[in-house]
């Protein structure tokens, strides 16, 4: 019984196979991408990004490691030098397989796998669309219409304290007018006074 037992075959014994993976790794590292079907890829992506993530770390431990799978020291000097240098700060997930669809001859499914880090069209149009974010958000968050609130605000303050310093200045104004009104009004009833008076004396 094979259960648990997750890894393709590819109707392959395991000398033909491993001697399979270990050339397609070797051409993947040096050409950055090879054309493949899907099921081999899937394959070679579990059999090569241990290895890429032992090259981030340069150790003799690590390179006779690598060579013992690999068995190309050509191989070796690019995995350790250039493609280390890229992959120095991805935590993981190396490589991409991209379906091409399928085969004209076999009618297999065929994909393309490559280092992420060396497609150079798919990093410009992740910059671009970074940058486009990054714009957006900083249009969105209004920080022109807030300092031009901020400026308008200013003078509507300004404008606002003469008139506070008028409305506490009208009462002061209006004194004056209240005692001449008083003074009218105690005026006013004398004259009714003064004319009964006068009444009777005449009589």
């Amino acid at each position: 019984m094979r259960h648990g037992k997750k890894d393709n075959h590819l109707s392959r014994t395991h000398s033909h196979r491993q001697a399979m993976l270990q050339n397609m790794a070797a051409s993947l590292i040096l050409h950055k991408r090879i054309e493949t079907t899907v099921a081999k890829a899937k394959e070679l992506r579990k059999f090569v990004e241990p290895l890429l993530t032992k090259a981030k770390d340069d150790t003799f431990q690590n390179r006779r490691v690598v060579f013992q799978t690999l068995h190309n020291n050509d191989t070796i000097k690019e995995l350790f030098g250039t493609v280390a240098d890229k992959i120095a700060n991805r935590p993981g997930g190396y490589t991409r397989i991209i379906k091409l669809g399928n085969r004209a001859g076999d009618n297999a499914d065929t994909c393309l796998i490559e280092l992420v880090d060396f497609n150079e069209t798919l990093i410009a149009v992740a910059a671009e669309k970074a940058a486009a974010t990054t714009k957006t958000r900083r249009s969105r968050r209004g920080s022109g219409v807030r300092a031009a609130a901020t400026t308008e605000a200013a003078p509507v303050v300004a404008a606002e304290a003469p008139a506070a310093e008028v409305i506490e200045e009208t009462p002061v104004a209006e004194a004056p007018v209240e005692t001449v009104e008083e003074a009218s009004a105690n005026e006013t009833p004398a004259a009714p006074e003064a004319s009964a008076d006068d009444e009777t004396k005449q009589s």
